[in-house]
């Protein structure tokens, strides 16, 4: 697996998987308002508007995943359905932890996103709590309840 700064070319390979990915996971947990507005040209213009914080994870000149940071948050983490199950998440998992390495990092969990919460707790995160997430989107920002998941992330060495 192959790490690079994300590009403006990425931007409708990662869309696409971005809203497969969402939608596979969260469209059941969340308000059909919200999934209404999910549609591939509102994540185009989410991802484009997030290149800056996205990091590209490539096998044999394909995207097989990428993440967004944010602050101290990982703010979206998504693996194409091609590459699970082949250890490609858990490597995406490393790296998005060693670039927050020294920080009390977290990430939010749509509840009842089981498949998710199992990833995250197996990969040593721990749920701290469930709130109301704002989340963004074309029309304004929507709540959606979501269990925090946190991380005591050591500095590198």
């Amino acid at each position: 697996m192959q790490f690079r700064a994300a590009e403006d070319g990425d931007t409708v390979a990662l869309a696409h998987m971005w809203h497969k990915g969402w939608h596979e996971g969260h469209a059941a947990h969340v308000p059909a308002a919200l999934v209404a507005l999910r549609t591939v040209a509102e994540f185009e213009g989410r991802t484009a508007s997030h290149l800056a914080q996205t990091t590209v994870m490539e096998l044999d000149g394909q995207i097989a995943g990428f993440h967004m940071l944010e602050g101290d948050e990982i703010y979206q983490f998504y693996v194409g359905a091609g590459f699970r199950g082949t250890g490609a998440a858990k490597t995406l998992m490393r790296h998005a932890e060693a670039a927050l390495a020294g920080r009390l990092a977290w990430l939010a969990c749509a509840v009842g996103n089981a498949r998710a919460a199992r990833f995250y707790e197996k990969s040593g995160w721990q749920q701290a709590a469930t709130f109301d997430y704002h989340v963004e989107t074309a029309s304004g920002a929507m709540t959606v309840s979501c269990w925090r998941y946190e991380k005591h992330l050591p500095p590198e060495s």
